[in-house]
């Protein structure tokens, strides 16, 4: 790896640090795969519901049945995988985060042609009767609150999802309109 590329992804990383401390639990951003490419996000507490979703969505080549479709892997701080997709254009994911700490979510992209990947996360945390003030009046109020928090942001992370695949399939399509016209036989 050249010096100015392990110089952007530091930049891209603080980037997403910055960008996290300043917008809370949620991050959303576009990654090209070469090779490898990992993405970091902390979480605060063990038992944290960590989802998102992933799509790609710019594709010099044409997706075929016999293209390998990318890797997703996601590391717990410990190193351990806690979760592992193989072969795909795009999914949804969630999990119960088993500690605290740096969670790795990298892409691997097994075929030479770069592509871009749209990568959205949430990391939410629904306090419990023991993290509230201890005023009963309020502790029902804050955790249907938080509950609502998390419903909404499981609608957006929704949306967000089914927008990165609406813009790759229209991608698709072009692509296939173009080849079909192109490269059609003269037929007269």
């Amino acid at each position: 790896m050249e010096r100015g590329e392990r110089t952007m992804k530091v930049y891209a990383i603080l980037g997403l640090l910055l960008f996290s401390a300043f917008v809370g639990d949620v991050s959303a951003l576009s990654v090209t795969v070469n090779d490898v490419e990992c993405v970091y996000e902390y979480v605060l507490y063990e038992g944290d519901t960590v989802s998102g979703n992933f799509v790609v969505v710019d594709h010099d080549i044409f997706w075929s049945s016999d293209h390998p479709g990318i890797d997703f892997i996601v590391s717990s701080p410990g190193g351990n995988v806690v979760q592992t997709m193989k072969g795909t254009s795009g999914e949804k994911f969630e999990f119960k985060a088993p500690r605290s700490g740096m969670y790795q979510f990298c892409f691997h992209n097994p075929y030479s042609t770069p592509e871009t990947v749209s990568f959205y996360i949430h990391v939410g945390h629904i306090p419990n009767e023991h993290d509230l003030a201890k005023d009963e009046h309020l502790d029902p109020v804050n955790v249907k609150i938080a509950e609502l928090r998390e419903a909404l942001e499981s609608v957006t992370a929704e949306q967000k999802y089914l927008k990165a695949r609406d813009a790759r399939h229209r991608h698709s399509k072009a692509l296939i309109l173009f080849n079909h016209i192109y490269y059609m036989p003269n037929t007269v």
